[in-house]
């Protein structure tokens, strides 16, 4: 079996990974979002598309292999509602932002139509192979990947994934294979405590409200608004929370596939407690002294949060809570640069916290999922040129085979 790399190798973005048997198998097909789009390499012949979760830098460009070939694609059901809904507001975004066509209307359709949703522990047959599902722990839906041939020889692709503790998903199942196509995120950082980090947030987040502040959190709309609904509710102050944006759509299709959660009822319970904004009142009555407002988008590329980030008053504090891409609003903000609101540079003076609630595995976790894997070859992917060098490293110290590919890169692996 050969693997190609089409996008996601020594970068973060764009996912898609190419397997070539006696069937080729795409695993993810996705965008890296930045100024201007950018796309994984050509897939050429799909027998089978393999979808391990709805973010946009996995699903964002699935659609484009639908143009001459209608292959099915394999993922969990809130992964399909999900990536629709994401999709369909990235092809919003590329109209405004006057560029080329990712793809067209009649690709969409044929992906929705052509996609066959699948529960953790099941999957499809595909000749000499078996596709099986098994959960990621990453967002709602997310999977991890085995493909096993009749010989019994196994490759998993993880996608993203999170072994460690989460409100709201379970851990990753780790799953057994003889290679390993694995994400490389964090793999040089470890992730703060979960809990200590909750207390500090939950903590810095009442002292913003009690003082008469606005608590502001971009958030991203699948994943991290319904983990942080979650823990506010937690903390006792779901009822000052206003969400607003494209997360209330996300939040409404994870509560409806609630199976894939691990505290559905929860975020149940925080979404009623809050004050959903609908309305242009509402959403200036999110603005009064005391609230906490989360809302998309998670890097301040777009979204509400731009209106409600320029109208805060003098005691507010924005709480980032997710990685920030070099050049966005939120890298920005970060490093106390003007941001891009409406095609002018506005400088934001409102304090900036940073919080690590991220739904990746860090260095530790890592490596215990390759070990415990007993994968003989690793391919690390899906991180920066250094991360993945450090996930490298940690392979030639275990004596175990791995490979750091570029973008192009085709590498044989013995499947038989």
């Amino acid at each position: 079996m050969e693997i190609k790399f089409l996008g996601g190798a020594n970068e973060v973005g764009r996912s898609g990974f190419l397997l070539k048997g006696s069937r080729s198998i795409l695993l993810d097909y996705g965008l890296k979002i930045e100024a201007v789009s950018e796309r994984p390499l050509p897939s050429g012949k799909v027998d089978l598309c393999v979808l391990s979760h709805a973010h946009l830098d996995h699903s964002g460009y699935v659609p484009a292999i639908y143009e001459n070939s209608f292959p099915p694609t394999v993922g969990t059901p809130p992964t399909l509602k999900l990536a629709e809904l994401l999709i369909e507001d990235s092809l919003k975004l590329n109209r405004q932002k006057h560029e080329k066509p990712l793809f067209f209307k009649h690709q969409f359709r044929s992906f929705m139509d052509r996609y066959i949703p699948r529960s953790y522990g099941s999957g499809v047959e595909l000749d000499d192979y078996g596709v099986t599902l098994h959960d990621a722990g990453h967002i709602s839906g997310s999977a991890i990947t085995l493909i096993e041939n009749r010989m019994g020889r196994r490759i998993a692709y993880t996608g993203d994934f999170k072994l460690g503790e989460q409100l709201l998903q379970r851990p990753a199942e780790i799953v057994k294979a003889d290679a390993l196509i694995i994400e490389s995120t964090y793999a040089g950082s470890e992730h703060p405590d979960r809990q200590s980090l909750i207390k500090r947030f939950s903590a810095e987040v009442m002292e913003t409200v009690q003082s008469g502040g606005i608590a502001l959190m971009p958030v991203f709309a699948v994943g991290r608004a319904q983990e942080l609904l979650a823990i506010l509710y937690k903390c006792g102050l779901a009822d000052r929370v206003h969400l607003d944006g494209m997360a209330k759509a996300a939040t409404e299709i994870m509560l409806m596939h609630s199976d894939f959660l691990a505290n559905g009822h929860l975020l149940g319970k925080a979404v009623k407690a809050a004050t959903v904004v609908e309305t242009p009142s509402q959403r200036r009555a999110a603005l009064n002294a005391g609230s906490i407002i989360v809302t998309t988008s998670g890097m301040l590329n777009g979204g509400p949060v731009l209106d409600y980030v320029t109208k805060l008053n003098r005691n507010s504090r924005i709480f980032l809570n997710g990685y920030q891409v070099e050049g966005t609003n939120g890298n920005k903000l970060l490093a106390n640069k003007p941001l891009l609101i409406d095609k002018k540079k506005i400088l934001i003076k409102t304090p900036v916290s940073f919080y690590d609630f991220s739904a990746h595995a860090g260095k530790s976790d890592l490596h215990r999922y390759i070990k415990s894997s007993g994968a003989s070859t690793v391919f690390c992917v899906h991180g920066s040129p250094e991360n993945a060098a450090a996930l490298m490293e940690f392979l030639n110290e275990e004596g175990i085979q791995g490979y750091a590919p570029n973008v192009g890169d085709v590498i044989s692996l013995d499947f038989d």
